[in-house]
């Protein structure tokens, strides 16, 4: 049975999607590591496997603690977003959508709005550069091939 403490020194394949607040996909990613922790409340940390011979680098990965996305992967030669990356027999492949919880651009208009004069004419930023995103697990089994 796959629990938190089952994924350590895991290999695994990690598909991404990322929407807008209204749906539309933005982007797709394939990203590829291994699991180094796992915490109930931060998450899992995987460090991500870097160019040369696809080893495990120095970059961690977070990803939430859900594990109804987590299914065991299929044999074979995987090749990731990452130029270079790839990774062969990975334990389980994950899958995520990832979406805008507010549209940025709507969001930005009204706190645009809502400055006080003197931080308009000042050009002092708030926190129009933070995004914030709903992470939901796709528990569909994926299809591969």
């Amino acid at each position: 049975m796959l629990t938190l403490e089952t994924t350590i020194e895991k290999t695994c394949l990690i598909g991404l999607t990322y929407f807008t607040a209204e749906g539309e996909m933005l982007k797709q990613s394939l990203l590829a590591g291994k699991v180094s922790s796992c915490d109930a409340e931060k998450g899992i940390g995987i460090a991500l496997f870097e160019k040369e011979s696809s080893v495990q680098g120095s970059k961690q990965f977070l990803i939430p603690t859900d594990l109804s996305c987590w299914f065991t992967a299929p044999k074979g030669k995987f090749h990731t977003s990452v130029e270079g990356v790839t990774v062969t027999d990975p334990n389980y492949l994950i899958t995520w959508d990832i979406y805008q919880t507010r549209s940025y651009k709507q969001e930005s208009d009204e706190r645009e709005a809502a400055k006080p004069l003197s931080d308009k004419q000042s050009g002092k930023q708030g926190d129009e550069q933070m995004q914030w995103w709903e992470w939901k697990p796709r528990t569909e089994q994926p299809k591969v091939g």
